[in-house]
């Protein structure tokens, strides 16, 4: 699944892995009950709502995507340990080459395997990756129920005012 990345954006979010149908699609986020669009749009990073067809355009607001682990699978769960280690450490390096001044993880079990940090909660990380400020945002999977449509977009919307005032 190739990353929509440049150096230097504002926002690089970061999903856990491609599911079956955005590996199938090649775009990001291509399953319709997928909250990240209509968070995006709804937290004003972007002033329409996106398709994921047009996930390049995401370049032009400074935001880019890419993911902890390449394998795409049905759930996230049949990640192992061991992989979303080696995800972190990849994403780490891709981080201080493209040195985003935020970088989002979309999951906070995600992160905490990633980064071996099993303290994190969602929001603003004390972690930096070379200049590079973190964030854990909630997965935007229709199976995380926990957060709905307008408490993601709530949460979205408090890392576009922190990229803001930056």
């Amino acid at each position: 699944m190739p990353d929509v990345v440049a150096d230097g954006l504002r926002v690089l979010f970061c999903g856990i892995n491609p599911g079956l149908m955005t590996a199938a699609t090649g775009h990001h986020f291509a399953r319709p009950g997928n909250r990240f669009w209509p968070a995006l749009h709804r937290s004003g990073f972007t002033p329409r709502r996106l398709p994921p067809e047009e996930q390049h355009e995401l370049l032009s607001y400074g935001l880019g995507i890419t993911n902890v682990v390449a394998r795409a699978t049905a759930r996230a769960d049949e990640l192992s340990a061991g992989e979303y280690r080696e995800g972190g450490r990849e994403l780490a390096v891709k981080v201080g080459r493209l040195r985003p001044r935020w970088l989002a993880v979309l999951g906070v079990t995600a992160y905490r395997a990633a980064f071996d940090d099993r303290t994190a909660k969602v929001g603003p990380q004390m972690r930096t990756i070379g200049e590079s400020r973190v964030w854990v945002l909630p997965n935007p999977s229709g199976l995380n129920a926990h957060w709905t449509p307008a408490t993601l977009a709530e949460e979205f919307a408090r890392l576009r005012e922190a990229a803001e005032r930056e």
